[in-house]
């Protein structure tokens, strides 16, 4: 399985919707821990590198 390189300002894909509905979350912070906003209602999470990448359903860079 190809290793995903993740940027701050990237959109990712998780595989669980957060509870207002979106699964879409833009990486704010990246390290060995994540910070993601939701896109969705703009709430942010910290969460573990190891958990963004198991659940990790796509990436794509923001549009300009």
């Amino acid at each position: 399985m190809e290793k995903l390189n993740y940027e701050v300002g990237d959109i990712v894909k998780l595989k669980k919707q957060h509870p207002c509905g979106s699964s879409e979350w833009k990486i704010m912070r990246v390290g060995a821990d994540f910070r993601l906003q939701c896109l969705g209602c703009g709430h942010q999470i910290m969460i573990a590198r190891k958990l963004v990448e198991k659940n990790t359903r796509g990436l794509r860079k923001p549009e300009d």
